[in-house]
Formats: structure tokens, C-alpha cells, sequence
């Protein structure tokens, strides 16, 4: 099976950075681009692996202050909406951007002091989690 290649714009997305830091990370020899100028790529691999390197790095910085737990899907947002009621509470979160909605009781709310523009982590802890294959035309 011939190896999966990005072309910058695709892998830029998909690492949550512009273009140009992609491109600057070609330059200094982080990644290795192949191709033309305006038509360069980069494999599937190599991109796997930096952007596991970069979740790393910023789960690191991001949840060093919390403690340990079984669910390893943990992600910074910062709450973008609230509906309230008297009993349950949905909580909207913007992480990078992925958009995470909670339904929590109200009193867990409360507790945490959520307001619109809170820094929160959402954990995610899931029996099934569904992957769907994309492939490129």
C-alpha cells in the first residue's frame, strides 16, 4: 500500500498550526517536505509522529496541575455556553476546534464556578468510540 502524503495545507490543519509554521518547520529540518514549491507534501508517518509529540508536550504543560485518572481524553476549552436549569446543565466547550457538549447537574455548575469564558478540561471516557476512514481523491 503506497504511503499516505499531506499536502501543507492538510497537515497544518490537521496539526492546528498555519501553513507558514509547517512550511518554517520544513526549512529548519523538523519535517521533511517533498515536492515542487506551492505542491509540497509530507508523509503520513512523519505527521503521525509530530503530532503526537506536539499533544504531548502541550497535555504536559496544560494538565500538569491535575491529578491522575483513568480517562485519558482530556482536553483545555474554554466554556462558550450555558444552559441552566434548576436540575441538569449543558455545558459547551471549545477545545482547539473541537466543540464538546456536557449534560451535568446544575449543582456540579455551581460548584465549579462555571461561567461563559471558564478554563475548564474536558475528560472523556468512552465504551465505544467509532472511526471512520477518509481517503483522499
Amino acid at each position: 500500500m503506497p504511503e499516505q502524503r499531506y499536502r501543507v495545507s492538510e497537515a497544518a490543519s490537521l496539526l492546528g498550526v498555519s501553513d507558514d509554521t509547517l512550511r518554517r518547520w520544513g526549512a529548519s529540518g523538523r519535517l521533511d517536505l517533498e515536492g515542487e514549491a506551492g505542491a509540497k507534501t509530507v508523509s503520513g508517518v512523519q505527521l503521525a509522529s509530530l503530532a503526537k509529540e506536539l499533544a504531548e508536550s502541550d497535555a504536559r504543560g496544560d494538565l500538569v496541575e491535575l491529578p491522575p485518572a483513568s480517562a485519558r481524553n482530556r482536553m483545555r476549552g474554554i466554556v462558550t455556553k450555558l444552559t441552566l436549569d434548576t436540575v441538569m446543565a449543558q455545558v459547551d466547550v471549545q477545545a482547539g476546534p473541537f466543540r464538546i457538549v456536557s449534560l451535568v447537574s446544575r449543582e456540579a455548575v455551581d460548584e465549579l464556578g462555571l461561567v461563559v469564558g471558564s478554563l475548564v478540561v474536558a475528560s472523556v471516557k468512552a465504551t465505544n468510540v467509532g472511526i471512520e476512514g477518509v481517503h483522499s481523491a
